[in-house]
């Protein structure tokens, strides 16, 4: 057996870079026996897949293994930007990642010139459970951050979702799917006990020592009830399409032990295409391969009233721009008039999953010294 100093650990490696193609988002679902799902889409055999991924966890190039949630069906979310004097960006960053453990991730933005906009600096994903009001907990972490403004901006629909930046390596600028994106819709589900218990379980980010076939038999103990009605709630869970994905999560903002990046440059894409040409403009941006994430938000009059939003990363800003630029073509190509564009530039970036359990938000709540009431919607 390999010692773990003799197995390697960078995401370039060539077994590595196999198995991580697959397991950073092709694994779409619940499954029961996700590395071995793995094992069969990457051409790895399954105690090397899990031996890997095993190893890079511990090293850090992995940050975390889980099953990812469609949160926007479970919980009221959104995109907020924030506005606040220069020196207490750094203090309202910490805050936001340390102590609120609803914001999900964290990044600093600019832009390459003084645009509409560029004045909110730090940008963060918020999710609050069902009842709860974002715009509410927002102005609460507003109260205690020193924030000046801040916008918020929930999905309206979702283009594209899957931040696979192994198999993005390398990828041409252009390259997009033949047909139009998919869409999914924000429709909120409620779930009962069991459901909630056996998500909590679920979606715990798993340690290296879990790597393994029987992934799920201990969360099954954790959720209380045997493996058989575990696997039969997640996949109930799963038809009702509030499971994401099954994913290994690169680190891709921080150097990684081996002194290589996964990314340099992340850009949020901003778009303004005409009132009722959304869905349309939507579909044709998800098309593009590059992209991490498409969403239909609304950015309001601070933004110019932009409406398209998406997320690309590279190693190279210039390479980053030329597939901006493709998007910018296609637009224009398929007669989609585009009314104003921009980028946002990431900066320090923090990212953790975001919490929804309603029980934790109330004691969340309690620990700040807030009513949980007087956040309901």
């Amino acid at each position: 057996m390999s010692t773990a100093t003799d197995v390697p650990i960078a995401h370039t490696e060539a077994t590595n870079a196999k198995i991580l193609a697959i397991s950073e988002d092709r694994i779409q679902g619940f499954v029961r026996d996700p590395f071995g799902v793995i094992a069969e889409l990457s051409g790895v055999d399954v105690e090397t897949v899990m031996e890997r991924i095993r190893a890079m966890l511990r090293a850090g190039t992995i940050r975390r293994v889980r099953q990812t949630l469609m949160a926007t069906n479970l919980a009221e979310g959104a995109l907020v930007a924030w506005q606040y004097p220069t020196e207490k960006i750094e203090t309202a960053f910490d805050f936001m990642f340390k102590d609120d453990p609803f914001s999900g991730h964290v990044v600093t933005r600019s832009t390459d010139a003084a645009t509409p906009g560029s004045n909110y600096r730090l940008w963060t994903t918020v999710k609050v459970p069902q009842g709860y009001s974002v715009e509410k907990h927002c102005a609460v972490l507003a109260r205690l951050t020193g924030a000046e403004h801040f916008r918020v901006m929930p999905a309206k629909r979702i283009f594209a979702l899957g931040v696979g930046h192994v198999r993005r390596k390398g990828m041409e600028p252009g390259s997009k799917s033949e047909a139009l994106a998919e869409v999914k819709d924000t429709t909120k589900v409620e779930l009962n006990d069991l459901e909630w218990r056996v998500l909590t379980a679920l979606k715990r980010e798993l340690e290296p020592e879990e790597v393994a076939r029987d992934v799920w038999q201990k969360r099954a103990a954790e959720a209380g009830v045997p493996l058989e009605t575990f696997y039969e709630v997640a996949e109930s869970l799963n038809a009702r399409k509030v499971i994401g994905r099954f994913s290994t999560f690169l680190e891709h903002v921080k150097p990684l032990q081996t002194g290589e990046r996964v990314t340099r440059f992340n850009g949020l894409f901003h778009w303004a295409v005409p009132p009722g040409r959304e869905m349309e403009a939507g579909r044709q941006v998800g098309r593009f391969d590059i992209l991490t994430h498409c969403y239909w938000r609304e950015g309001g009059e601070e933004f110019r009233n932009v409406n398209i939003m998406a997320v690309a990363h590279g190693t190279e800003k210039p390479v980053v721009l030329a597939h901006k630029k493709a998007i910018d073509e296609h637009l224009e190509a398929v007669g989609i008039p585009v009314l104003y564009t921009n980028v946002f530039w990431g900066g320090r970036s923090e990212i953790k999953p975001s919490e929804i359990s309603p029980f934790a938000y109330r004691e969340w709540c309690a620990m700040v010294g807030i009513d949980p009431d007087s956040i309901r919607e």
